[in-house]
């Protein structure tokens, strides 16, 4: 979001006028929530279709289009090396503190048809993305790069996921005899286009309510002096998963708990096929950078956090649709992992803002 509302614009505010901006943007972030999960849960009604699935296309499109479009502009600014690091950074946070915070709080629901496909594109992704990216490595060294062809490849792969999500919705919600057209304690259901275009219009509040929070409450704790170390550490690093964490405990206070985990099995596979994909097409994304320190950070500790926590997800996936829920105490590894991944991150040199989604 700092190529879209560049973090200059905060820093001649006056304090009440940051003050203004954080009330403000808090109020708008819960808004912007609660349209989107309400919308969500209402679209899964009317197309008749399980709310995992509208949590792993069309919210965790509308929550990681921004990502992608920052990714891209980067790559366009000689900056492409920033999607790698984004878009890993995304997949563990959403897994390991989103999904993990979400465990910890109730009982997450299964859906044993489509969890446990989407779920194995989301682990495949990862793994497809890790060895292209330790395969050019070992052959490239430190010329290493994802190439257009390989962002090509990613969007391709992005085309036959939504459609195949397409196929396993219909065949999920014919297994569980969905009703297309329902009504319930909230009322009619509105017509598709209209909850698409408010759950779209909530994304973006959401988004961009959580860019002015951050920015906002950055610029007060450095005039409090506070040094910028811990504030990389904390508020930058929090911040960049600020929106999928407001989304998905929204969502299990509106009652919606599947939507969570939906975003978070979508918005994986999308940091994966969608973000690196799309930024690979405008740019080659540079693997190692010497100056920047990438070989020690993303392929020695980000790639393989990555890997770790998607592979005890998927552990619990196994495990979860046996006993046809996710555990609370499955939350508490996947947390404790997120931890040690930022304080690694940290400890090594990298940068702890890219540990989620911008």
């Amino acid at each position: 979001m700092e190529y879209l509302i560049p973090s200059e614009w905060f820093q001649d505010l006056p304090e009440w006028g940051l003050l203004v901006l954080v009330i403000l943007s808090m109020f708008t972030l819960m808004t912007g929530a609660d349209w989107l999960v309400d919308s969500a849960s209402a679209l899964a009604r009317r197309l008749g279709v399980p709310e995992i699935i509208v949590g792993a296309t069309i919210v965790s499109l509308g929550t990681t289009a921004p990502e992608c479009a920052v990714s891209v502009m980067a790559a366009w600014d000689g900056k492409s090396g920033l999607a790698l690091g984004n878009a890993v950074g995304s997949i563990i946070a959403d897994t390991g503190l989103i999904f993990g915070v979400g465990c910890l709080m109730v009982r997450l629901p299964v859906n044993r048809f489509l969890l446990a496909r989407q779920g194995w594109v989301q682990f495949g992704s990862a793994v497809l993305l890790a060895g292209l990216c330790y395969a050019m490595w070992m052959s490239n060294g430190d010329s290493a790069e994802i190439p257009k062809w390989a962002g090509g490849m990613f969007l391709a792969l992005l085309a036959l996921y939504m459609i195949v999500s397409v196929r396993w919705s219909r065949e999920g919600a014919a297994m569980e005899s969905a009703s297309p057209e329902t009504e319930d304690e909230a009322g009619p259901v509105k017509a598709a286009p209209v909850l698409l275009l408010i759950l779209l219009i909530g994304a973006a509040v959401v988004v961009v309510s959580s860019h002015v929070l951050i920015e906002s409450v950055t610029v007060v704790a450095l005039r409090l002096s506070v040094p910028q170390v811990v504030i990389s550490a904390t508020l930058v690093a929090f911040g960049t998963s600020l929106p999928e964490l407001v989304v998905g405990m929204t969502a299990i206070r509106r009652g919606h708990p599947e939507l969570l985990v939906g975003n978070v099995i979508g918005a994986d596979v999308l940091n994966v096929l969608f973000v690196i994909g799309a930024s690979a097409i405008a740019s080659p994304l540079p693997i190692v950078d010497s100056a920047a320190r990438i070989p020690e950070v993303f392929l020695y500790v980000h790639l393989p956090a990555m890997l770790a926590i998607l592979v005890l997800f998927r552990l619990f996936i196994f495990r979860a649709v046996r006993k046809n829920t996710f555990e609370r105490p499955m939350g508490l590894p996947l947390v404790l992992l997120y931890i040690v991944f930022v304080g690694i991150s940290f400890a090594v040199g990298g940068n702890p803002a890219a540990v989620g989604t911008p």
